[in-house]
């Protein structure tokens, strides 16, 4: 680091995206991008809109808002797009947690939650999870901190039932709960309508995974209008202009083709469960993912050798060094086609070993 570097970053340990090569054409199964293309009505709408960009976005969003709350069930209000569902779970560390306002969250969740904590000087918990990697929900109930809980959880793809999140929810009266629910839409239930009867609930959702917007950058939040109010500070005082005219386009026209989203993510989930059984057949063992990928180990196989080995074959997973779940690699579901040589490959790796 610079000498100009601030010292409150000294420690600061920065979130690792998954892999990105660019060096060689590789079979992507490591940062659970959807396999399909954007509908053809965003690919269209994003066009016509990039003959606009000498001109700055609109700052409400206001027709990309307004459909996307139509198409959740609540009102204009109660929703905040934003630059990924990473700038939402920023914006509530932000504007939620302070030092009288600690925040927990599970041991094994996503990696940004500790990142925003530390970035944001807030004081935090991680809560181990059970053995089987579930998460207790009597960990969570009436602790009296603010909580941020993936659910499906990443990278376990386990989920919490909607009864138990309200039981969270309702405990924790006086503070913050954040769901986020990245890989809700491969089959599980939102517990966005849950906003209308808790004031402290924030349901926060992505384009990058069911609806194939990665790379446009898109996510938002579900609260009741106050909540959103103090996001909306948040936002106003960071980056008003926080979506591009490209992106607001897209997203308008992937809800307008709401049967794309929900085909594709039939066809994922059934990718899904034809690729739990072949690893099944293999000897591996997974967790109850009910996400858009698999957790998976093999008892006669160290995880990181699998992972290597599939890279030299041309397959990227994700492998996590975390010694609770070393042994484990998270597989993306893509293409039918793609997880026959998942398998494939798996069949000679272990063949070999």
């Amino acid at each position: 680091m610079s000498r100009f570097f601030s010292s409150k970053y000294k420690n600061l340990i920065p979130y690792t995206p998954g892999e990105q090569p660019k060096d060689t054409v590789y079979v992507k199964l490591n940062t659970n991008e959807s396999p399909f293309m954007p509908s053809d009505k965003a690919i269209k709408y994003a066009s016509e809109a990039a003959k606009k960009l000498q001109l700055y976005p609109d700052p409400e969003c206001r027709e990309l808002t307004e459909k996307l709350a139509d198409t959740v069930g609540v009102k204009y209000e109660n929703v905040l797009v934003t630059n990924g569902s990473d700038e939402i779970l920023n914006f509530a560390f932000m504007a939620f947690c302070d030092e009288n306002h600690p925040v927990v969250f599970p041991d094994i969740t996503y990696g940004f939650y500790s990142v925003f904590a530390e970035i944001n000087n807030i004081p935090y918990e991680e809560i181990p999870l059970s053995p089987d990697f579930t998460i207790n929900v009597n960990d969570y109930i009436g602790i009296n901190k603010n909580i941020f809980i993936a659910n499906p959880n990443a990278p376990t793809g386990i989920a919490l039932t909607l009864s138990e999140i309200e039981e969270i929810v309702k405990s924790n009266p006086d503070n913050v709960v954040v769901i986020d629910e990245a890989y809700v839409d491969f089959g599980n239930e939102s517990c966005i309508p849950l906003i209308n009867k808790y004031d402290n609930l924030l349901v926060t959702q992505t384009f990058s995974k069911s609806r194939s917007m990665a790379g446009a950058r898109l996510g938002f939040g579900v609260g009741c209008r106050e909540l959103i109010n103090d996001l909306n500070t948040i936002k106003y005082s960071t980056n008003p202009y926080n979506i591009n005219r490209m992106t607001m386009a897209a997203g308008i026209g992937i809800l307008e083709d709401e049967a794309c989203t929900k085909a594709n993510c039939k066809t994922i989930t059934e990718n899904r469960e034809f690729t739990a059984e072949e690893l099944k057949k293999l000897g591996f063992e997974m967790t109850n993912s009910t996400a858009n990928f698999v957790f998976a180990k093999h008892p006669e196989m160290d995880g990181n050798e699998i992972y290597l080995k599939l890279r030299e074959k041309g397959i990227l997973v994700r492998h996590f060094s975390k010694k609770e779940i070393s042994q484990y690699n998270r597989i993306t579901i893509g293409a039918r086609n793609e997880m026959e040589m998942l398998v494939n490959a798996l069949k000679e790796i272990l063949k070999e070993n």
